[in-house]
């Protein structure tokens, strides 16, 4: 991480009086992120359109796009709401519309958003054409395609596909394209199996658009995207846009996907030691779940990380040890496969940095994020976007 006695000593004092935990973004780890990812697209010829559901924060939004027309990808109404707000009008919504939150999509409509929808059912295209008819507006959807079985969508070859995208191209909404998200990529771990899982994400998405094309279903949008897949594509033609949202961060399900590095990843959890038990070999921390979050997303991966890896305020991987478990405001960490804790190295009073599991679910239990960088001796707050 950034804190050591050769530290900035205007940062490593505003370091040293946040209270902890808090949620720490190393922002030249971050932006390096964002700028990996966007070369990356743009050289294969398709859009980002990043997903806004990891960061949240309005501060944040103009590193992530180059200016207020791109395309960006919500997960709740209120993130669109914010970003609407502020003059950021390409939004897709992508979670499955239900039908009470269309009041407030038509109110983002009005005020000049360009805002589309994702259904995957007959009966949530029929309640969209009936709100549009009963409203005189025209709400655009897309329509979320399975590509490889791991959640929601329509197959490609379904014919409900044709019979969904009929019905909102020629009723009162507005069809404009397909989406899919390569959702089982998360249990690739080789260089690969992730190159695999981005060849079949591209095929099966690019399958459904022909279909309808071929139905004489005009399909201008083709999006995809995953954070692992979006790292692994080799041919995007015929993609317009590419979807990720946990790339700017980075976390250790990433990590042991093969996406990132440990020292890619940009948000860790500031903690105190507050207690040692050494007849168990346990260090006592002031973040529990309530800052860590009770994400395993490591438990199914060749690494288990427990709740979060272990570095110094130097940044240093403290090897072996891990979070092993959490209460509501306590963290437990313990030495794993290896010899016991030495309390003298970690007295009671020290810091340390949790990397977490997953970052999106780490951030959510935060209301600010604490961003510093060392290159430009800066400290920002960001404040989190919360609710739905």
């Amino acid at each position: 991480m950034l804190y050591s006695e050769n530290s900035n000593p205007q940062l490593l004092n505003q370091y040293q009086s946040l209270d902890t935990p808090f949620l720490l973004v190393d922002k030249q780890l971050m932006l390096k992120n964002l700028a990996r990812l966007r070369s990356k697209t743009e050289a294969l010829g398709a859009e980002l359109r990043p997903h806004f559901k990891t960061i949240r924060a309005l501060e944040a939004v103009h590193h992530l796009l180059p200016q207020r027309t791109s395309a960006i990808t919500v997960s709740t109404v209120k993130e669109a709401e914010a970003l609407a707000g502020e003059g950021y009008t390409n939004i897709v919504y992508a979670v499955g519309i239900s039908e009470g939150k269309l009041p407030r999509i038509e109110q983002l409509i009005v005020k000049g958003a360009e805002v589309r929808v994702l259904l995957d059912t007959l009966e949530q295209a029929e309640f969209v054409s009936r709100y549009c008819e009963q409203h005189n507006c025209a709400i655009a959807a897309l329509i979320e395609v399975d590509c490889d079985g791991h959640r929601g969508g329509i197959h490609p070859d379904d014919p409900k596909l044709i019979e969904i995208a009929s019905l909102l191209h020629h009723g009162a909404a507005s069809f404009h394209g397909v989406l899919a998200h390569a959702g089982e990529s998360y249990l690739c771990f080789d260089q690969e199996s992730l190159a695999e899982a981005a060849r079949n994400e591209v095929k099966m998405t690019l399958k459904a658009a022909n279909n309808l094309r071929a139905a004489a279903i005009p399909c201008d949008i083709v999006s995809i995207g995953s954070t692992p897949t979006a790292h692994s594509y080799q041919d995007l033609t015929g993609i317009t846009e590419v979807r990720a949202g946990v790339y700017g961060f980075f976390d250790l399900v990433m990590a042991g996907i093969g996406v990132c590095q440990l020292d890619d990843i940009a948000a860790s959890v500031v903690t105190t030691v507050i207690g040692h038990n050494k007849e168990k070999g346990w260090l006592f921390i002031d973040a529990g779940w309530m800052a860590l979050s009770a994400d395993r997303g490591t438990a199914g991966q060749p690494k288990d990380c427990g709740y979060g890896l272990v570095a110094k305020t130097n940044g240093q991987l403290v090897e072996a040890m891990q979070v092993i478990g959490v209460n509501q405001e306590h963290g437990i960490i313990a030495a794993v496969g290896c010899d016991a804790i030495s309390f003298d190295d970690f007295p009671v009073g020290c810091r340390l940095h949790i990397l977490p599991n997953h970052a999106c679910a780490t951030a959510s239990m935060h209301q600010h994020y604490h961003v510093f960088d060392t290159q430009e001796t800066t400290y920002e707050n960001w404040n989190r976007i919360q609710g739905w």
